[in-house]
């Protein structure tokens, strides 16, 4: 497997314990037939906060229409979550159909504006890891109501250029939650510009790394956009990063 490439905010002594906490979930002496029932053991605080943020978003866009969509999948966690969200909050609303972008082959390029902390090629994903996450998605499609419905889609390709035909494509999309995990300047101002006219009144945008030293593209993407100033960015105790906007 080819090296990966990825910011980590966490000192080496906590990644070695993460890894090594890693690396005791797959040595599980669980059996499979009782390990999903007991992920639980594995969740430490970071990630179960985040998993209950990811919850609140998703609560506030049961009454509001649409798609969700998230821009930048990777590995794919954020797709899993709404498969399993809807299927709790509103199982059988096969319109709210959950579509991610990625390259799946890490940043396929990077801005000036993108500082000198990102490079071509970061975060990407192991081979034909699309391929494995459409399978995972297939599984909890199965696992949920009205499973002949596909209400899930891949896109792979540099968004800035997927996004505006996707859309074109589907003209009837009308956009409920709009997440943006592409981190770099490009794709995320490309998107947005793509995507604003198709957000409903009280959609959710939610970004990854506003306000992040390590990755300013996506901010100044969003200045450029929407600008700062006109919406009231929001967040949660539950997480230090993520934040939103309500259209």
């Amino acid at each position: 497997m080819s090296t990966i490439s990825v910011l980590s905010g966490a000192s080496a002594p906590e990644q070695a314990r993460r890894e090594g906490f890693a690396q005791t979930l797959r040595d599980s002496p669980i059996p499979n037939t009782e390990l999903l029932n007991n992920l639980g053991l594995y969740l430490n605080r970071q990630t179960f906060s985040r998993l209950l943020f990811f919850t609140e978003l998703y609560q506030q866009i049961i009454p509001v229409h649409g798609v969700a969509m998230e821009f930048g999948v990777r590995w794919g966690q954020n797709l899993a979550l709404m498969h399993a969200l809807r299927g709790i909050y509103e199982p059988f609303n096969y319109n709210r159909k959950i579509i991610g972008f990625d390259t799946f082959g890490g940043f396929p390029s990077v801005d000036a504006k993108d500082g000198d902390k990102v490079k071509e090629g970061d975060y990407g994903v192991t081979e034909n890891y699309q391929e494995y996450l459409a399978h995972i998605l297939a599984l909890h499609e199965a696992d949920s109501p009205i499973p002949h419905k596909r209400k899930f889609e891949l896109v792979a390709g540099d968004a800035s250029e997927t996004v505006p035909r996707y859309l074109k494509d589907h003209p009837e999309t009308v956009i409920a939650f709009a997440y943006f995990d592409f981190d770099i300047y490009a794709p995320t101002k490309a998107c947005l510009e793509a995507i604003r006219p198709r957000l409903t009144k009280g959609a959710i945008v939610a970004f990854d790394e506003l306000n992040c030293p390590e990755f300013p593209g996506e901010t100044l993407a969003f200045d450029e956009v929407f600008g700062i100033a006109n919406y009231a960015l929001r967040r949660s105790p539950l997480n230090p990063l993520i934040s939103y906007l309500v259209v």
